[in-house]
């Protein structure tokens, strides 16, 4: 998401494309595969795609991953490297996936083509669990970061007492509400396109902000903490959730023999983006970085307040663009239903309604988008693309070092999911009880 699938997006879409005719209503249907029928021109060129690749992989991830260094300590910088290694190893086996069918349009299309209809499902179900997490996410992070820059103690309504930050979920909830009913997001999907923009302004501004506001990069920080590892490899992994965006950017590029390259400069750039930020915001506020370095910030610095407020434009504006492929398989789903516009709306409010209730029952930003980092990023990004190229290619019946590659990375994603989505839970449940 989206992601913008994931600012990954975490889970992001890719909006912009030369052909303009094709809109951004079509690259939902290709993500959420409910329009067979629905066709990518191959017109992007490499620049556009290395843009819509950057897109998808720059999201808010870049908040919480100082959170994640300082988890881990110095050395879990080295499992960052890794994971991102097998984020891009696992999706230039998407694009193998892709030559050996061109029939193959979808990341669904792949689990299909690999699985069979149980395949899509499973794939179609990871997706759509990862955009609505992620859309929960922003309210979250809306929330703390309102709350941060205007804090008080919320209002009283029928002898209710609201807090603070759940007031502001409330209230950012009641600004997103008209955009899920929009049927035209254009406006929306060139706002979010912005991603790369902010991730870039946001980079910039906290550099600044502890280079010139006084700041200062002085903490030494922890060579490595063995508890905070599991977190550390979670949040790591929700920085490249962008995997079932690749299959549109592969059908929608001219010349697709450049696509691996496309994907190695995306991942190099964005892997050196990430980095500086976990480096430079460990160095700043040491052991005890917040799990968005936002809140770390003082407000009443302008490079702060930039960075701030470029934090909270962006996700208003992809919460839209992260739930109307639900909002659309859901109505697919149910052919009954002659009018889907009012169908659509329905379920847009409910979809809202739904994850605020999450937002506020699980108000915890880091463990949150660990859990979807470990069981959901890892599940999209790494594993499925790589037993769907095992099955599709067929190398499973001979031993070889390809063979040996891909289940040395299965493997690990296996690991990935199963100790950081149990470290996630429990951190949950914890704070649940607090």
């Amino acid at each position: 998401m989206e992601a913008d699938h994931r600012d990954g997006f975490s889970l992001t879409l890719p909006l912009m494309s030369e052909d303009k005719h094709n809109g951004l209503s079509s690259k939902l249907e290709e993500v959420e595969s409910n329009h067979p029928q629905a066709t990518t021109t191959s017109s992007t060129s490499f620049f556009k795609t290395c843009f819509n690749g950057l897109n998808a992989l720059s999201g808010v991830g870049i908040l919480s991953i100082p959170y994640a260094l300082a988890t881990g300590g110095w050395l879990s910088l080295i499992l960052f490297f890794t994971i991102a290694t097998a984020a891009l190893y696992s999706g230039l086996l998407i694009k193998r996936c892709m030559e050996f069918d061109s029939d193959i349009r979808t990341y669904p299309d792949i689990g299909e083509r690999a699985f069979g209809d149980k395949g899509r499902m499973i794939v179609s179900i990871v997706m759509f669990t990862e955009l609505y997490l992620v859309s929960a996410g922003f309210l979250i992070l809306e929330g703390d970061n309102l709350y941060n820059l205007f804090p008080g103690d919320g209002f009283e309504i029928a002898g209710l007492t609201i807090g603070g930050k759940q007031s502001f979920v409330l209230i950012v909830a009641l600004v997103i509400l008209p955009t899920v009913w929009l049927e035209n997001l254009s406006l929306l999907s060139y706002v979010s396109a912005s991603g790369v923009l902010a991730s870039a302004i946001i980079l910039f501004s906290i550099v600044w902000t502890g280079a010139f506001d006084g700041v200062g990069f002085h903490q030494e920080g922890t060579l490595i903490n063995w508890n905070g590892i599991p977190t550390a490899m979670s949040l790591y992994a929700f920085c490249y959730c962008a995997h079932p965006v690749f299959p549109s950017l592969y059908t929608s590029m001219k010349n697709k023999h450049q696509f691996s390259n496309v994907l190695i400069l995306c991942f190099v750039i964005c892997t050196v983006g990430y980095a500086s930020m976990a480096v430079f915001g460990y160095l700043m506020f040491g052991s005890g970085v917040q799990s968005q370095i936002t809140l770390d910030l003082p407000t009443g610095k302008l490079s702060s307040r930039i960075a701030i407020y470029t934090t909270l434009v962006n996700p208003i504006a992809k919460y839209a663009l992260m739930v109307t492929p639900i909002i659309d398989a859901v109505k697919n789903g149910f052919p009954c239903f002659l009018n889907k516009r009012f169908f659509g709306l329905i379920i847009g409010i409910a979809l809202v309604i739904s994850s605020v209730i999450v937002a506020l029952l699980v108000p915890f930003f880091a463990s949150l988008m660990s859990l979807v980092g470990a069981f959901l990023s890892v599940t999209a990004s790494i594993i499925i693309p790589c037993l769907c190229y095992l099955k599709i290619s067929g190398i499973y019946r001979t031993f070889n070092s390809e063979m040996v590659l891909v289940a040395i990375t299965i493997l690990m994603g296996v690991a990935v999911t199963i100790i950081g989505t149990y470290t996630s839970v429990l951190d949950i449940l914890v704070n649940l009880k607090m």
